[in-house]
């Protein structure tokens, strides 16, 4: 006999929770390490920084793959596998003599580690019926939230310490340690799978605001996730340690934690297009400090604004994805995830020769004119994606 299940909803919240903290923390603790990982491994920064752009490639690449599999085999069970596949990458990391074993085993993390934040949100779609299902949602994210935080700043504190190789290892523990835990956990009820992914796929694609939002999120990924990977690497350029580093970098977990309270306290009284604004101009104005003066506090007050702007613009991208193709919803959200990640691996390797230069400013004034762009088509196209709602659907029903 297996072990008991887990009966209480507050029990299985507790589960997913712990699954998304993990995740998130093997997800952003990388930026810290990037410059021990050079100089442990005698490699250059952009190759260090080539081990987040392949953790990020494939976790952006894996999201849908995760998504296929888990209607047909489980919620649960694809947890589990990708934990211990997790688990397994990460022992492998904190043993790499070199940095193509350290590539390859980063890269097998982040394809496995995929699965857990999407896998845990339809899991609540699942289990919890759609009257009580926002409070579990917000848990899920605030817990992922927290990861982020905890990552980016204790990474670097981790490795003055005891060594990067270490972080990897922590992780490693705690998703093995999750892969035990889950199998407690109940597998829900599914709907029979019908049709092909590629069919959904495509009617994600030929849909009037699919393309648009995956546009924007692919771009959003580049100037937020993929540039947030040099901004420890920038603050160890000033002279600071990994440890100070990572407080700069937690930043942007700390902002998206606070802002996201706001962000739920203001969704009744601003509409969509107007929180995409919020978060586009936080995102300007974030990469444009640092651009003019770049010192540590510029830094922070940059970290501190990108998780504002995640808070607005990328929940209200999010909550869009979820809208713009009903009949394809699993479909379209997986994409985007995809997207997003994508677009951060493609950011982190675009950026790369300007870290190495040392050319730091530079690299924030580049992204600051980027994010111009991505903050208008979000909230015009967002306006306008309301505007239609509301004709097709009624003033009532318009978002």
């Amino acid at each position: 006999m297996g072990p008991a299940p887990v009966t209480g909803e507050r029990s299985r919240l507790r589960l997913l929770q712990l699954s998304t903290f993990t995740s998130n923390c093997d997800r952003f603790a990388i930026a810290p390490l990037l410059v021990a990982i050079g100089i442990d491994l005698n490699v250059p920064l952009a190759a260090a920084a080539a081990v987040a752009s392949g953790y990020f490639l494939a976790y952006g690449l894996m999201q849908p793959v995760w998504g296929i599999v888990s209607d047909r085999i489980g919620r649960v069970r694809v947890m589990r596998v990708a934990l211990l596949g997790a688990a397994l990458a990460g022992v492998v990391s904190a043993f790499a003599p070199n940095i193509v074993v350290l590539g390859i085993s980063r890269v097998i993390a982040g394809a496995c580690f995929a699965a857990i934040v999407p896998s845990t949100l339809v899991y609540v779609g699942d289990m919890w019926p759609a009257a009580t299902r926002q409070q579990p949602v917000s848990e899920i994210l605030t817990a992922s939230a927290l990861g982020i935080a905890i990552a980016t700043i204790g990474a670097g504190f981790i490795a003055d310490l005891v060594g990067w190789r270490a972080v990897p290892a922590v992780t490693a523990a705690a998703a093995a340690g999750l892969w035990v835990a889950l199998a407690r956990l109940p597998e829900p009820d599914r709907e029979p799978v019908t049709g092909t992914p590629v069919r959904s796929i495509g009617r994600v694609l030929r849909s009037r605001w699919g393309p648009l939002v995956l546009l924007v999120v692919l771009v959003e990924g580049s100037v937020v996730l993929g540039v947030l990977t040099y901004l420890a690497p920038a603050a160890q350029s000033l002279g600071f340690s990994a440890g100070i580093a990572g407080l700069v970098a937690g930043a942007f977990g700390v902002g998206a934690l606070a802002f996201s309270r706001a962000v739920r306290a203001l969704v009744p009284r601003i509409p969509p297009a107007g929180m995409a604004a919020i978060g586009g101009t936080c995102l300007v104005v974030a990469w444009a400090v640092p651009a003019i003066v770049m010192n540590v506090a510029t830094l922070a007050v940059a970290g501190m604004l990108v998780g504002a702007s995640w808070a607005f613009l990328h929940t209200t991208l999010q909550t869009w994805a979820t809208d713009m193709v009903p009949g394809e919803r699993a479909t379209a959200v997986a994409l985007f995830a995809a997207c997003l990640f994508l677009g951060s691996a493609l950011g982190a390797a675009g950026a790369a020769p300007l870290a190495e230069a040392g050319r730091y400013p530079t690299l924030f004034a580049a992204s600051a004119l980027v994010a111009v762009p991505v903050a208008i088509v979000a909230t015009v196209g967002r306006r306008r994606y309301g505007r239609a709602a509301s004709s097709e659907a009624g003033p009532s029903e318009a978002g």
